[in-house]
């Protein structure tokens, strides 16, 4: 082989072609899964070097791009990213040029872990902490992104459920490095809470990847959620999905429809409710018209037995039964039998002979008259 059968390149040239070669035989757009092994910000752009513990490249998002980005990488976080080769022929450097990043899950789960561990140790976790929803709110406060499926399901729920509760729809970012966002949109719902007569609040998010959920995983809106004002009620993601947020509010809804459904009572489930009550006060009502009634006939009855007339024919007829066995027992019948009523000078009626003496003047009662005598003799 000799130095007249190779190709033969200049510096310039060599690049150009590998850079040609790249153009044509590598994808235009992939996806790499990598840790940040180190972050560094030059002039606006971001440099990064991605590694998978074993092997490492450059990666770099351009200034324009970065502004776009939602998710601010870190050094030792998970990402995912979706770029594409940038080579430059000048000094013949490769790099990753990112179009999007995002945290890995690894990532948004060691992040929830941290904050988890630290509000359980400042007994923001704590059961007790959590607030009794209101039966019927007069009013309620739903931050959400808007316009989205999540809100229109949860509006329409209301409506089916319970349309006598007022709704404020405050629209707010679900999405990225949004945290102060969300909290400004609480402060402001906290300052008109009040007037509005605002009773809870419902903080929702559609479904989506648990990465998309790391902003509420937030220290900071987490704090600001656990100290609230108002009842605050979750419903971000899917089911499974779990947040710092839902660990801090007072209840926690597996989705945002199922939100709008714990805190709202069923107006199918009241109306039924108070055709109940109607009739148990109907059958209460019934029954005590139905008792006064007797009671009435009752006291009817009873006056029918003390009616005056009646009266007087009673004690009149009790008085001849009483004339009668006074006249049995009158002792004028027991002297028209032949008996007699033997009494002393006194009047008094002697019922012995040892009440009497010889000489003593008595007088005898017969059915028709009296008699004075004296005593002669006593006969034992």
């Amino acid at each position: 082989m000799t130095l007249d059968t190779l190709p033969n390149y200049s510096v310039r040239e060599l690049n150009e072609a590998i850079a040609r070669l790249l153009e044509r035989g590598f994808a235009p757009r992939f996806v790499v899964k990598a840790f940040i092994s180190k972050s560094q910000l030059k002039k606006g752009h971001l440099w990064l070097t991605l590694s998978d513990g074993t092997s490492s490249i450059s990666a770099v998002i351009w200034a324009s791009q970065l502004q776009k980005i939602d998710f601010m990488p870190n050094e030792g976080d998970g990402v995912v990213i979706v770029g594409k080769l940038n080579f430059w022929a000048v000094r013949a450097s490769l790099a990753v040029q990112v179009l999007d990043i995002r945290p890995s899950l690894s990532t948004v789960l060691r992040k929830f872990e941290v904050v988890k561990a630290l509000f359980l140790k400042e007994g923001l976790l704590e059961a007790g902490r959590r607030r009794v929803l209101p039966k019927y709110p007069r009013s309620i406060a739903i931050l959400t992104s808007v316009p989205s499926s999540a809100h229109a399901d949860m509006i329409r729920t209301a409506k089916e459920r319970w349309p006598l509760t007022r709704l404020f729809v405050i629209p707010i970012p679900v999405q990225g490095s949004v945290s102060r966002e969300i909290q400004s949109a609480l402060h402001k719902v906290a300052i008109c809470a009040e007037e509005l007569e605002i009773e809870a609040i419902v903080l929702a998010r559609g479904g989506g990847s648990r990465e998309d959920l790391m902003v509420f995983d937030d220290e900071e809106l987490g704090r600001t959620l656990a100290s609230f004002p108002l009842p605050v009620v979750t419903g971000l993601g899917h089911e499974d999905d779990l947040t710092v947020a839902d660990l801090v509010a007072d209840h926690r809804a597996a989705t945002p429809t199922a939100a709008m459904v714990d805190l709202l009572p069923s107006f199918v489930i009241a109306q039924e409710y108070c055709l109940q009550r109607r009739k148990r006060l109907n059958d209460q009502f019934v029954w005590l018209i139905r008792r006064e009634r007797q009671r009435l006939l009752d006291r009817k009855k009873l006056w029918k037995t003390k009616e005056p007339l009646l009266l007087i024919q009673r004690k009149k007829e009790d008085l001849q039964n009483k004339s009668q066995l006074l006249n049995a027992l009158s002792p004028d019948r027991v002297l028209m039998r032949g008996f007699a009523i033997v009494r002393n000078r006194l009047g008094r009626p002697v019922n012995s002979i040892q009440e009497l003496s010889k000489g003593e003047r008595l007088m005898i009662e017969l059915s028709d008259g009296h008699v004075a005598s004296i005593v002669d003799k006593i006969y034992l």
